[in-house]
């Protein structure tokens, strides 16, 4: 690539995060999403991530593509003085410079080293190597300095892999240095929750509408998203003129809303427990949970959320039948007549529960996760959630897609959702219901 050429149009954005321990399943990349949404505050917007492991390689191509399609690529990871971090070279090599040490830099090191009573080792050397050209963007919680590089036309910034190092650098270049490159613009965005259709039956009522948004000259772009028992619509708009996108977005997110009724439970973003958390503060209520197949999912859930200490009471992961008797006492004889997974012993471990706790809200959830323990009657993936109150009860059995953890989410996310409904006063969402053979008896 030369070093001529005009800069290409932004704001388009790439992100490659660099590390073979993202490439495993206990490690999530979590620095993209913070860096995705940093970039958009500053109007840019990112059109792909994707994620290599230390191999120089595959890195050099990855950046020779996204160089290719995009005016900035952001790379984060492989700053460290290892010799399997390699974003440096990389770099110098696809661009075609030579690295440097950088006495400044050498010296920045040496003295944090020295601020803890300790020598620099010499591997440390490497982290003062620069490509030529590069702008070095101090870094106050580590030894890796950040790099801005502008190379034909296109820009580089390389920040280092621990997030507690590569947040603070972000945020000095924001402003400074990535907002002028989106020529004045921002996106806005809005996000819409939805709990209780599927994805397809979203999408074919939203389509029509937000179908119209893509002409003219505000338009808004829409995405649907899943997750289990969830659909998101996230709007957004790139332009200069941000009084006029938040006008345009609440009009689009009150049109959708309309669609949809009480199966939209968030139109700001927020998430279903802090929806239900800020229902319950609102009416000075306290809730109790009784948890079997999610295993404590849904009180985790409710006390993610700050000052959940308002609202959460007494909960309890009551696994096998003398539990579900002993501490929400349930009787024996309902248990060993209709089964532990049935509506019956869901309402009896909700009431258990609000009794217990003494609360105004109780939640019961019991089911088969799987994979063993299902049944022609009862497969894998039948879960059954009571919700109920001094007024009220709702009771429901769904059958849920199988595999153990999403089971316990998708069981997770409905009772969540079921209490917010028995809250307001409306009837429960559609999807996954299934209704259970009638079963002989008093």
């Amino acid at each position: 690539m030369s070093e001529a050429g005009p800069r290409p149009p932004l704001p388009w954005a790439e992100i490659i995060a660099v590390g073979s321990e993202l490439l495993v399943p206990p490690r999530l990349d979590t620095n993209s999403l913070f860096i995705t949404d940093r970039l958009n505050e500053c109007g840019i917007e990112v059109r792909a991530k994707a994620v290599v492991g230390d191999r120089r390689g595959d890195l050099e191509a990855m950046l020779r593509a996204a160089l290719s399609r995009t005016g900035l690529v952001v790379l984060c990871g492989g700053l460290g003085p290892t010799d399997d971090d390699l974003t440096r070279e990389a770099v110098a090599a696809v661009t075609g410079r030579a690295l440097r040490e950088d006495a400044r830099i050498l010296e920045g090191i040496r003295q944090r080293f020295a601020a803890r009573g300790a020598r620099m080792p010499e591997i440390n050397r490497r982290q003062a190597m620069v490509p030529e050209g590069a702008e070095a963007i101090p870094n106050g919680f580590g030894t890796a300095p950040g790099l801005w590089l502008e190379h034909a036309g296109r820009v580089l910034l390389l920040l280092p892999g621990p997030p507690s190092e590569l947040k603070p650098m972000i945020e000095r270049v924001a402003a400074a240095r990535l907002a002028p490159l989106a020529g004045g613009a921002r996106v806005r965005r809005r996000v819409l929750r939805i709990c209780g259709r599927t994805e397809s039956e979203v999408d074919e009522l939203a389509a029509p509408v937000y179908s119209r948004w893509l002409v003219g000259p505000l338009t808004i772009s829409t995405t649907v998203l899943t997750s289990p028992a969830q659909v998101e619509l996230h709007l957004s708009v790139r332009t200069a003129d941000v009084e006029e996108a938040e006008v345009r977005l609440d009009a689009a997110a009150a049109e959708l809303a309309a669609l949809f009724g009480d199966d939209l439970f968030s139109r700001d973003g927020r998430a279903l427990e802090e929806v239900v958390g800020q229902l319950l503060r609102d009416r000075g209520f306290r809730i109790g949970v009784a948890e079997s197949c999610t295993g404590g999912l849904v009180s985790g859930r409710l006390t993610d959320v700050a000052g959940s200490s308002d609202y959460v009471g007494f909960n309890a992961v009551c696994y096998s039948n003398e539990a579900k008797t002993s501490v929400l006492g349930v009787p024996a004889a309902l248990i060993g007549e209709r089964g532990a997974v049935s509506e019956p012993v869901a309402l009896a471990m909700a009431d258990g529960i609000r009794n217990r706790a003494a609360c105004d809200v109780g939640v019961g959830v019991t089911g088969i996760a799987g994979p063993t323990g299902g049944s022609d009657e009862k497969p894998v993936g039948t879960v059954v959630i009571a919700v109920t109150t001094a007024d009220a009860s709702i009771v429901r059995t769904y059958r849920f897609p199988a595999g153990r953890a999403r089971v316990r989410q998708f069981a997770a996310q409905i009772a969540l959702d079921l209490a917010r409904r028995v809250l307001l006063g409306v009837e429960p969402g559609r999807a996954f219901v299934y209704t259970p053979p009638a079963v002989a008896g008093p």
